[in-house]
């Protein structure tokens, strides 16, 4: 059981596909106390990011170019913090194959270097609600099967999009509403629960 660097390749073609499919979602959510740009944002960065991958032939090189070209060639804190997510991730790896053990190494590192850019933690309302319980999940699950370990990270992010409707946001513009940002979910959240929810479906062992 293991993780090709094709297979990734496609999982971020999927996820790509997923994100483009609901751009317009995730920015009405963004405008109700941001700038509402986040679906064109993630859909710009994740467009460098899949352009990029096609030139990895190994995890860490590939993952490293991903990171810095979103930084470069994009701008804003999405793409900050997805750039961050994949330098981090090409950190905890090693060749062009990853078994169990290697997945959740990739985003154990993927997280610590998000958590470099932002003090974010969950219960903030930010993307962070998605990004923690999913790596939670996918590194606390017994399971030895990788589709099976993506799945569950997929779905701790989305009951942790769910969690976000209730929360007020700390972070960003959103959090000068206060008790009014309660009431629906997170955009960043949302978006990058689907990413992994893209992983979970794009992986085929």
């Amino acid at each position: 059981m293991s993780l090709t660097i094709e297979q990734f390749k496609a999982m971020l073609d999927l996820a790509l596909v997923n994100i483009k499919a609901r751009e317009d979602e995730f920015s009405k959510l963004d405008a109700i106390a941001g700038d509402g740009d986040h679906g064109t944002a993630i859909v710009s960065a994740m467009t460098v990011i899949c352009a990029e991958s096609k030139k990895g032939e190994d995890f860490p090189t590939m993952l490293t170019d991903m990171g810095m070209e979103v930084m470069t060639q994009t701008s804003g804190s999405t793409s900050t913090l997805l750039g961050a997510l994949f330098l981090g991730m090409g950190e905890g790896v090693t060749g062009a194959e990853l078994d169990v053990a290697g997945v959740k190494s990739m985003f154990v590192a993927g997280l610590e270097g998000v958590r470099e850019q932002t003090k974010a933690k969950v219960g903030d309302k930010t993307m962070m609600d998605a990004l923690i319980p999913a790596v939670d999940a996918i590194v606390n699950s017994s399971a030895s099967d990788i589709k099976v370990i993506l799945t569950e990270g997929a779905d701790a992010a989305k009951a942790g999009v769910e969690a976000t409707i209730e929360m007020k946001a700390n972070f960003g513009r959103a959090r000068n509403l206060g008790e009014r940002s309660i009431g629906y979910p997170d955009a960043g959240a949302t978006s990058w629960a689907l990413i992994f929810e893209s992983f979970a479906q794009g992986y085929n062992k």
